[in-house]
């Protein structure tokens, strides 16, 4: 039976840099950051975006390992992000899918499956996320 988890993560730290420049061209970057769960999960996470601009928008992909728990399991595991971010002008809106990685559970979370995401406003210092997910 699939559970529908809520909450909020803000993010704790965020140490970006670029990698790729080419004039006329997107630039790429990469992204280490930690986060903090408050809700549903609960738990503090540590986690690499790789992340393209173009002219007003972008797009990421990233691995986040979240430490703590989901409703009353504990443990940790592996979250796979793919989302966008466009009107750099004004602030991006972020707008991010996830999904449980396939094995990644440990502890009370061996098992886990899932999916969720989020959306973002640039300067949000709460964000609101969902997870959908079950534990064989």
């Amino acid at each position: 039976m699939t559970t529908h988890a809520t909450g909020t993560f803000e993010f704790k730290s965020w140490d970006e840099k670029p990698y790729s420049e080419v004039e006329g061209g997107p630039k790429l970057t990469r992204a280490s950051v930690t986060n903090s769960f408050h809700g549903d999960v609960e738990g503090d996470s540590t986690l690499e975006y790789l992340m393209v601009y173009t002219e007003g928008a972008g797009s990421f992909i990233g691995y986040e390992r979240l430490v703590g728990r989901v409703g009353a399991r504990s443990g940790s595991f592996v979250l796979q992000h793919k989302g966008t971010f466009e009107g750099a002008a004004e602030g991006p809106t972020v707008r991010s899918t996830w999904s449980v990685v396939p094995g990644s559970g440990t502890g009370d979370l061996r098992g886990l499956r899932g999916e969720g995401g989020y959306v973002a406003a640039h300067g949000q210092q709460q964000t609101p996320f969902t997870l959908d997910y079950d534990v064989e």
